[in-house]
């Protein structure tokens, strides 16, 4: 295993109502030294959830809101913050049901994902909820999330979609649909 770079010095240079901007001054183990910065919690982050939620054995949810980021609209999977002493699953189903308007029976921690390492220090659990129910719950959204949905089988051609983006939601559909079928879940 590689000998992780030595910190020389670490300094918060911008901050702003959700995130911090830290410069890490670091030393490496052959000697070279280079400056490094990475968007960072504002110190009181609890994580955050991506709920893959399979209306059957073939469909995952889909919801449709503004992101700032892209400053468009963008189809993604839910997903949401995990509230302070709230449990990953409970976190998950409280996001679906606020976001989708499904609560989960079933709910199955499947993996952990970063959107970017080099530079963001958040990360995100990935959720697989089954067994679904209608239920909905007032959310933080500013405007009602559209909801739609995809089959496991065409995930190639949702990278087509125009308004889809999202790397970890693409990632997190591909591993739920690869144990689904290690499972013997996810009809052929």
């Amino acid at each position: 295993m590689r000998q992780k770079p030595t910190v020389l010095a670490s300094e918060i240079v911008a901050s702003s109502r959700l995130f911090r901007v830290e410069e890490l001054q670091l030393r490496f183990s052959n000697g070279v030294e280079r400056t490094y910065e990475r968007l960072v919690g504002k110190g009181v982050g609890y994580g955050a959830v991506m709920i893959v939620a399979m209306l059957d054995k073939e469909h995952a949810v889909l919801v449709e809101e503004y992101c700032g980021g892209t400053d468009d609209y963008q189809v993604s999977l839910p997903k949401g913050l995990i509230e302070p002493g709230e449990d990953v699953l409970d976190a998950a189903n409280r996001e679906l049901k606020e976001e989708a308007g499904y609560g989960a029976h079933k709910l199955e921690l499947l993996t952990e994902l970063s959107l970017s390492p080099g530079y963001m220090s958040q990360k995100i659990q990935v959720v697989l909820a089954s067994d679904l129910y209608e239920e909905r719950l007032p959310g933080d959204e500013p405007e009602p999330m559209r909801v739609d949905k995809v089959s496991l089988r065409e995930l190639s051609s949702l990278v087509q979609h125009p308004l889809f983006s999202e790397g970890r939601a693409l990632a997190a559909l591909y591993l739920a649909r690869d144990i689904l079928t290690q499972r013997g879940e996810f009809p052929q």
